[in-house]
């Protein structure tokens, strides 16, 4: 074990990386004095130096050749990290004292590599590589130019696919059926679950897959090319998100392996080949690579942490129930020990260390929020009209329904945008009514590993993402789980994988301790009550969610 005293950085920070759907961020944290000292986001759309690799500025993916496709390229996530890494130079981080580096990203996204990156990588472990010693003069853009030949799919895809129910059906009974594959998996074989996923490339893409020699989640893929070492392990958390590892031995399932893999190029033999050994979510994978030394300043010692997804990263920051309000909606529980969710609508993971917890995923999350306040000509950021809307409505008054991507939590169909009750078509109903739905459909579904379809007994609930900044929305989520709601910014995933890194940093000697830094870190922003008017509009006799789920199964067909 390597202590501080033997030569490691002095006054060491953490450094979280969350590769988003949206933008890439970047938190700096102090271990010992419990403070985030540097944080920075950069949007893949209003960036300038993130143009040109050809995704929607409204959907951020590549536009899809079949519907339910949702892919991103690859070379983007290496041009932001770029990007931040420059603009972390420019605002005067102190690179040398970063002794780790934890990535969160997108769970169930990945990427397909050829033997190419073997090769590639061991380039940029190079120490005296002659292509990088003018580092400050490369523009961003240079990192995915020069890995530019190792992809053997083109694309990365993330969890918005969904059109993947042959696949994730197939799964599903050739281990046995739902039951089996909760018990293995800890899931109900979900379409964007990555194996379902890979047996889509596989069927429709055989060449690519065949010329594939790793198949890396998007963390792994980070942590590979930061470390210059193409065999990085990858965490057993983000893993979890395969639905080919079986989640209480945290190892890669063969029954499920075989049933991802049967039909396909090679067979179950190869992609288990594919696939990168697994480990922590804290464990180091390598040091950082000469590339990143040369060009950024960052030190040779800086450990690369395996990391994991985002919701697991996430969910590092509290050690109790949270609801994560993201481009999706998941509301993650917290367990003792590894359990599965018999109903199936909860996926059981572990966090980013180690911890076991389930969560509900909703794929129609903010971004549909999004689209209701384009419906009155609102610019994506522009909240204010839409805030003073919200507060005018009262709780429950507006029932509609709009599901423009298809569901997971429940499996259900997309919907067009519905009215129901002779609710107007006005910003404030249709603005109000989309979170009321949105959030209690996520509430009820989750209700079956949470505590009952009755008001919850819990005292708190943690909330993290941009619409957490809203009070009034606060006041929703504390009426529907009719609990104490406490905010904590909205940077859980970078966060979450700094406070992590401290955990890689303590098991390698440094003096720091994880629990007390996290409980530093870890900033209450606002506290919200349940309102009694409000927990009665909801869960009332006629109220709200009786309502709205009579509705919603019967036009979605879920029972």
């Amino acid at each position: 074990m390597q202590s501080e005293a033997a030569g490691r950085v002095e006054q060491p920070l953490s450094l979280g990386i969350d590769l988003s759907t949206q933008s890439i961020t970047g938190v700096v944290v102090d271990p010992r004095a419990g403070q985030v000292v540097y944080e920075r986001s950069l949007s893949y759309v209003a960036d300038s130096r993130l143009q040109g690799f050809g995704i929607d500025h409204q959907s951020f993916l590549i536009p899809p050749r079949r519907r339910g496709e949702a892919d991103q390229p690859p070379a983007l996530f290496l041009a932001a990290l770029e990007a931040l890494c420059k603009d972390m130079q420019r605002d005067a981080v102190p690179m040398g004292r970063i002794a780790v580096i934890n990535v969160s990203a997108q769970q169930h996204g990945h990427v397909y590599l050829s033997r190419n990156f073997d090769t590639a990588l061991g380039a940029l472990g190079a120490l005296n590589a002659p292509e990088f010693a003018e580092e400050g003069a490369q523009p961003v853009g240079r990192l995915a130019e020069l890995l530019g030949d190792i992809y053997s799919y083109q694309t990365a895809p993330i969890w918005m696919t969904s059109d993947t129910a042959d696949e994730a059906e197939h799964i599903r009974a050739a281990v046995g059926g739902r039951a089996e594959m909760i018990r293995l998996s800890g899931s109900d074989s979900p379409l964007r679950f990555t194996g379902a996923v890979v047996r889509r490339v596989g069927r429709h893409f055989p060449d690519e897959y065949r010329q594939t020699a790793r198949i890396l989640l998007l963390n792994t893929f980070v942590a590979a090319v930061l470390s210059g070492r193409a065999d990085a392990a990858s965490d057993y958390g983000n893993a979890c998100g395969t639905s080919l590892l079986n989640y209480r031995e945290k190892q890669w399932d063969h029954s499920l392996i075989r049933a991802a893999a049967q039909g396909l190029p090679e067979g179950a033999t190869g992609l288990l080949q594919k696939l990168p050994a697994l480990t922590e979510p804290y464990a180091p994978v390598g040091t950082l690579a000469a590339y990143f030394q040369h060009r950024f300043g960052l030190p040779a010692e800086c450990r690369i942490a395996a990391g994991s997804g985002d919701n697991p990263q996430t969910k590092v920051m509290v050690p109790r129930d949270l609801l994560s309000l993201g481009t999706s909606f998941v509301h993650m529980v917290s367990s003792d020990t590894p359990v599965v969710d018999k109903n199936g609508f909860a996926n059981s993971m572990y966090d980013g260390l180690g911890r076991p917890f389930m969560f509900g995923c909703r794929t129609n999350g903010a971004l549909v929020w999004d689209r209701v306040r384009g419906l009155y000509n609102l610019k994506r950021n522009e909240y204010e009209p839409a805030e003073k809307a919200l507060a005018a409505s009262a709780p429950g008054s507006s029932l509609l329904l709009w599901q423009p991507y298809r569901e997971s939590f429940p499996v259900s169909p997309e919907l067009p945008l519905q009215r129901y009750e002779n609710s107007p078509a006005d910003l404030a109903h249709d603005y109000s009514g989309i979170i009321d739905a949105n959030l209690a459909l996520l509430y009820y579904y989750s209700s079956s590993f949470a505590g009952g379809s009755q008001p919850q007994s819990r005292d708190r609930l943690y909330v993290t993402g941009g619409p957490a900044g809203s009070r009034e929305i606060l006041k929703r989520i504390a009426g529907l789980w009719n609990c104490e709601v406490v905010t904590i910014g909205a940077i859980g995933a970078a966060l979450g994988a700094a406070a992590a890194g401290i955990k890689t940093l303590s098991e390698a000697g440094y003096a720091v301790d994880p629990d007390t830094a996290i409980d530093g870190l870890l900033s209450i922003k606002d506290k919200v009550t349940p309102a009694p008017d409000y927990v009665q509009a909801y869960h009332g006799e006629n109220g709200y969610i009786r309502r709205l789920i009579s509705v919603f199964e019967q036009r979605a067909g879920v029972e």
